[in-house]
């Protein structure tokens, strides 16, 4: 598969030390997990569609509670920014693989990792919607 990635003014600017290509299922869900130091992940789907959820569970955030989905894929080029200290993950949804470029602004440290990770069904995710733990098969109105 030959991967076209063009430069499209989308009105963001990136800087980053490092791209990433991932490749999911349908079904797969890659949640939950935030950064402690600082990073931004910025996701764009080439092929397929993939259901981005963002958490925010801050109590003291003016947006605590507040749950974000946005659903992406390759006819709507976007990047969608994600600042890492929020809860996040993707799942593929539809009946195609989906490949999704990443890009992040700090290296990752293997020594010491700045990443903490949840079950994608922990019950500390909270859908604003039902006030039950989130639920990824959910889907979106």
């Amino acid at each position: 598969m030959e991967l076209d990635i063009k430069n499209y003014d989308l009105g963001v600017q990136v800087l980053t030390p490092k791209i990433n290509i991932s490749k999911s299922k349908p079904g797969i869900v890659r949640a939950w997990h935030r950064h402690l130091r600082d990073q931004v992940d910025f996701f764009t789907v080439i092929k397929g569609t993939i259901k981005i959820c963002v958490y925010d569970n801050n109590p003291v955030s003016k947006t605590f509670g507040t749950l974000v989905e946005i659903i992406s894929n390759e006819k709507k080029l976007q990047i969608i920014k994600v600042p890492g200290h929020f809860w996040h993950g993707t799942k593929t949804i539809g009946s195609e693989e989906s490949y999704t470029v990443y890009f992040i602004n700090n290296l990752y440290d293997y020594d010491n990792p700045d990443e903490e990770r949840i079950l994608s069904n922990d019950l500390s995710i909270i859908d604003p919607r039902t006030k039950r733990p989130y639920d990824w098969d959910t889907v979106i109105e």
